[in-house]
């Protein structure tokens, strides 16, 4: 456990005493000091307020995971002559608070990143502010955006209220609450709204891959690792988005993904019985720019890296090594990839994809199908 080491300041009181009585003050006997109590700004009482309307529904998130190391050849180091003997390598189990998230329902639904519960080999725990441990009953990935959905049995839970993220406004007051560095739980930190629909590229620390992630709130209230998950607040005490990422290239710099995302989401579990329904094409792919394109011969846009078998993408013949550049007469690019396109689309839609193919371009009609 880290020590904080407080400093109180000694405070030195010099009295100088004149020659003369009468400069002397007039004190009576039984007089006390009166003291001047700070007022509290109306301010900092919209962010107490708002942190102890929260701070209830507000959660950590624990990660349990075995590992086994490689198994390795030793030989006795007091008989040189031994023959070399296959060691097993060796269990370890890690267990540690990685994120933070917030309870949306009373029966027992979380809101938090994907990328904070992205091992699906690993367990996983909740640890609501009351100090109580649930296991996961569900965890639930939305493959459009980084987010994920937690079942944990539970009733009578304090839920928080979703704002309207499509009214917010430049320099509004944004509070966000988790628990950076994975150890300091409940950590409140404030600022402002600086910036609204924003689009950056960012990584995860546990997986080697990058989301592009649009219309995002960018805020200058501090953002840690651990912060992942947790909820950016307005000064009722409602969530205006999902902290989510932080710019490794500047200071107090963190994006959330707004409220509105969240609600559509949950919306989507609902009526979906339970589940996520997301339309989906079925293949892995790397965007290529028109430098990469260049270099390797090929058509900018979506390079196949793998097609999903049985899956519609399959069926309509799409095949590793092909470039789709474009879906329904719009471009791919970096900016504007395969997922964003998809992402106005239900399942059942139908797709026209422009695809090249060792420098030949055809036209494939693929249907959406459903992400399981």
């Amino acid at each position: 456990m880290k020590k904080i080491v407080l400093l109180t300041a000694i405070i030195i009181v010099l009295v100088v005493i004149g020659i003369n009585k009468r400069y002397l003050p007039q004190i009576a006997p039984n007089q006390k000091p009166t003291t001047n109590k700070t007022k509290v700004i109306s301010e900092e009482s919209l962010v107490i307020n708002a942190v102890e309307k929260a701070l209830p529904s507000v959660v950590t998130v624990q990660i349990k995971k075995t590992t086994t190391s490689a198994d390795v050849w030793q030989f006795n180091p007091f008989d040189p002559y031994s023959p070399l003997e296959l060691q097993p390598g060796t269990e370890e189990t890690l267990e540690q608070s990685i994120g933070s998230g917030f309870i949306v329902s009373q029966d027992g639904l979380i809101v938090t990143n994907k990328h904070v519960v992205v091992d699906t080999d690993a367990t996983y725990k909740i640890i609501t502010n009351d100090e109580k441990v649930y296991q996961t009953k569900q965890i639930l990935r939305d493959p459009l955006n980084d987010l994920a959905i937690i079942k944990i049995d539970a009733s009578s839970l304090p839920a928080l209220t979703l704002a309207d993220s499509d009214n917010l406004t430049l320099g509004q007051i944004a509070i966000a609450i988790g628990t950076p560095l994975g150890e300091f739980r409940n950590t409140v930190t404030s600022g402002i709204i600086s910036g609204l629909g924003r689009g950056i590229t960012a990584g995860s620390p546990l997986e080697s891959f990058v989301e592009r992630l649009d219309n995002v709130i960018q805020t200058d209230a501090a953002i840690n690792p651990g912060n992942s998950g947790g909820p950016l607040l307005n000064s009722s005490g409602e969530v205006i988005g999902i902290n989510t990422a932080v710019s490794q290239e500047g200071q107090n710099i963190g994006f959330a993904i707004p409220a509105n995302v969240i609600r559509e989401l949950l919306a989507n579990y609902q009526a979906s019985g339970g589940k996520i329904s997301r339309p989906f094409l079925g293949i892995r792919y790397k965007v290529l720019d028109k430098e990469t394109a260049v270099m390797n011969d090929l058509a900018q846009g979506a390079y196949i890296v793998e097609v999903v078998e049985d899956s519609n993408a399959a069926k309509a013949g799409l095949k590793p090594g092909q470039v789709i550049s474009r879906i329904d007469g719009q471009k791919i690019t970096k900016e504007n990839d395969i997922t964003n396109l998809i992402k106005e689309h239900e399942v059942g839609d139908q797709l026209i994809l422009e695809v090249w193919d060792q420098g030949q371009k055809s036209e494939k009609t693929v249907v959406l199908g459903q992400y399981e």
